[in-house]
């Protein structure tokens, strides 16, 4: 049996937590609250350690990580750098360099690094990603995800970093390779400094595009993939409430005989897919990768990938602030 020991029990690390443990896999929790991990530990009936204790102990096999973003890398450096394989939430770092450092660091020792891009293991995204590798909507033009709400609003890190690494994720699955040129756009409107939304647009050497519409500033939740390709067009809603709606395929068709594109519509077909949880699954092809050992969907090369995004739009939205502030000073 794999033993996990699982790092940080706050707003979204308890949820990993509660996974392994019905999964059967966790043997430790630990947090540097104290009266927080001993609550844990005894609802699930395991022990608690510091995290030095967790990568010092040749009992644990794998450490899981929902610390901090800030102490991600430091994390899960000491524990691959210990022999333990290394599940960690996203985003793997906070900078390239060290995301590439933990990705080498990983293949060096023959460890399993994967990253916490939830929605890779949504069934619906999976099913998905398996109509777009088979052709179903043929070449793909355009790829654009929502993810929009109202709060929770962030002091620390600005809604891009908060909420696009799912959807920068999800679109590079559906595309061949990392994007040529990113831009970004986005509005700074409560906190100095950080942007409460902000679109990013791509931009792949197939000419196909991608943007992302990241807000917590919306008057309603939206949680919306589209894929636009020239046989058919398909939307995944995850905000949608009924599991049936949430993928739904368009396969209209484009004319293109007349001067004119006409567009030749078609009803809308649901697409049925089997209701699974997605954090269990996730934190299930965790073990799965471990005992078999296979690649993650979501390994150190993906994460990486998707932060080169992340990094390259946070440097094309300050750019634009900063444009956005003197155009307003001149004013």
């Amino acid at each position: 049996m794999i033993r996990i020991a699982h790092v940080g029990h706050g707003y979204w690390g308890k949820n990993l937590a509660r996974n392994f443990h019905e999964l059967g896999n966790l043997a430790v929790v630990s947090d540097p609250v104290a009266a927080v991990a001993e609550a844990a530990a005894a609802a699930y009936g395991v022990g608690t350690a510091s995290f030095e204790d967790v990568v010092a102990d040749p009992g644990i096999d794998a450490v899981s990580i929902a610390s901090p973003a800030g102490l991600h890398y430091r994390h899960a450096k000491a524990a691959l750098e210990a022999g333990k394989h290394v599940y960690v939430e996203k985003p793997l770092a906070l900078a390239v360099a060290e995301a590439e450092e933990l990705r080498d660091l990983a293949a060096k020792r023959g460890l399993t690094l994967m990253v916490g891009h939830l929605l890779q293991y949504h069934p619906v995204y999976v099913r998905l990603q398996e109509l777009v590798k088979a052709g179903e909507l043929g070449r793909l033009h355009h790829v654009y995800s929502n993810r929009l709400s109202l709060g929770k609003f962030r002091t620390e890190e600005n809604v891009l970093w908060s909420f696009a690494p799912h959807d920068i994720s999800m679109i590079l699955g559906l595309i061949d390779g990392e994007p040529e040129v990113v831009t970004a756009q986005g509005n700074v409107a409560y906190t100095p400094g950080v942007a409460d939304l902000v679109m990013a647009q791509m931009r792949f050497a197939g000419g196909t595009t991608a943007h992302v519409f990241v807000s917590w500033m919306h008057p309603f939740k939206e949680q919306r993939l589209v894929v636009i390709g020239e046989n058919g067009m398909a939307v995944f809603e995850d905000s949608q409430p009924v599991w049936e709606d949430k993928l739904v395929i368009y396969r209209h068709k484009i004319d293109r005989s007349g001067p004119v594109p006409t567009p030749a519509k078609a009803d809308a077909e649901r697409v049925v897919v089997e209701k699974a949880e997605p954090l269990k699954e996730e934190c299930r092809h965790f073990i799965r990768c471990i005992e078999n050992h296979t690649v993650p969907r979501t390994d150190g090369r993906e994460g990486l990938a998707v932060l080169r995004v992340l990094d390259a739009a946070e440097k094309a939205l300050a750019e634009n602030l900063k444009g956005a502030t003197r155009t307003g000073e001149a004013a």
